[in-house]
């Protein structure tokens, strides 16, 4: 990708303020100023969890020499994205993944529905590792809280399982929106509020039982029933919210915990608590099976996924009718089935 396009989307950073939270990595010859702003905390907004342990987890999540093996999740989410991109017949000149990390939603698409692509991550071990797709990409390092690209740049933006980690969810919303283009739409998938119910059972009852009270092990999640709301209030349009659970079992709690440590999924809230008594994971790991456990030993895990579409207003985008407008009452409905006639022959 040529640095002149990097050198149209890239926005001039302003050099007030005091927060280094974008890097780019761009082509030689081409710089990028240090994204100065203002802190989560600065803003009035709730600062919940730690961004620099969360690239950290992320990154050596990605330089296992297994990693590979913990990306299903990841995969089958993106290939789910990938399929609502499909279903919007249009062709998309230039799209943004954030978060996109090893490329898990681009290298189910085709050039012929996106012909070019930023890609974006908080990890750079992630993004050395992200694959290869037939779709043109540039990889940029850069904070989701802090999107360094023009306004009204993009046709297409999407985003799997890494709006769940932000802090300012309203605000990386509102950035989304500034960057498309009038008509442009955001595609994304994120953890919802009933992710790991058995695991957040399981430890806070077991701790409970062993320590006398329990603490947050399992990060907190985003509701459905506040998603369209944040997307309406960040300027979206047309707006789509649905639900899956993803579910997948294991041996045992150890294995889940583990796969979620190699996925960069643990836990990087300010007020988690850093370590489990040996006694209280044994604990939850029998409470689990009790709970949970299936026939053939094995336990499941819940993954709720979020996904929402959302559209930046456009003239052309079709308008709902004004209140007051309709010429059919939802009390004729009833009348629909009855003969409008009696036959008397």
């Amino acid at each position: 990708m040529s640095s002149r396009l990097c050198q149209r989307v890239l926005r001039r950073l302003q050099p007030a303020g005091s927060l280094p939270a974008a890097s780019c990595r761009l082509p030689a010859g081409l710089s990028c100023p240090p994204h100065r702003g203002l802190s989560a905390s600065s803003r009035g907004t709730m600062n919940v969890f730690n961004r620099d342990m969360k690239k950290r987890q992320k990154n050596w999540a990605a330089s296992l020499q297994d990693a590979h093996q913990y990306d299903y999740l990841r995969d089958e989410v993106g290939s789910r994205v990938a399929d609502r991109v499909y279903d919007i017949t249009r062709t998309f000149p230039l799209a943004l993944d954030i978060g996109g990390g090893k490329s898990h939603i681009a290298e189910h698409l085709s050039k012929d529905v996106v012909e070019r692509l930023f890609l974006t991550d908080i990890s750079q071990q992630t993004l050395k590792h992200s694959r290869l797709s037939e779709i043109p990409t540039h990889r940029l390092l850069a904070d989701e809280e802090f999107l360094p690209f023009k306004e009204n740049t993009f046709d297409l933006v999407v985003s799997s399982l890494t709006l769940h980690w932000i802090n300012d969810l309203p605000g990386a919303l509102k950035q989304i929106h500034q960057v498309l283009k009038p008509d442009g739409v955001f595609i994304g998938a994120m953890v919802g509020g009933e992710t790991l119910y058995e695991l957040r059972c399981s430890l806070q009852l077991a701790e409970t039982e062993r320590e006398g009270g329990f603490s947050p092990h399992v990060s907190p999640y985003t509701a459905v029933t506040d998603l369209g709301n944040l997307l309406g209030q960040a300027g979206f349009t047309m707006l789509t919210v649905d639900i899956d659970d993803v579910q997948v079992n294991y041996p045992g709690v150890m294995e889940v915990m583990t796969d979620l440590q190699g996925m960069g999924e643990s836990n990087c809230a300010w007020n988690r608590r850093s370590l489990l008594h040996r006694d209280t994971i044994l604990a939850a790991a029998a409470i689990y099976k009790e709970m949970y456990g299936s026939e053939d030993g094995s336990v499941p895990a819940t993954f709720e996924i979020l996904y929402m579409i959302g559209w930046k207003p456009h003239e052309s985008q079709a308008k709902p009718a004004k209140r007051g407008s309709a010429t059919v009452s939802f009390g004729d409905l009833s009348k629909i089935s009855q003969p409008s006639g009696t036959d008397k022959s």
